[in-house]
């Protein structure tokens, strides 16, 4: 399944390490501003995304995890 985010926070956003852990490939830079990126997740799957917001200092981070389409 592919899933296409937009960045429209007005900051970068890193990509948490778990995403590929969890099984979804992509491109693991920084995600710039108004940049889309595209997540691929293995077939009979659904993105679940949670973001984290660490302040100005240390910035966005962004996980996109495969779930089951049974859960």
């Amino acid at each position: 399944m592919k899933f296409v985010y937009c960045n429209d926070t007005g900051r970068e956003i890193g990509i948490h390490p778990a995403t590929k852990e969890h099984g979804t490939e992509c491109d693991m830079s920084i995600i710039k501003p108004l940049e889309v990126r595209t997540f691929y997740l293995p077939n009979g799957t659904y993105p679940w995304v949670k973001m984290w917001d660490y302040g100005e200092e240390r910035g966005l981070s962004i996980l996109v995890s495969p779930h089951k389409e049974s859960d």
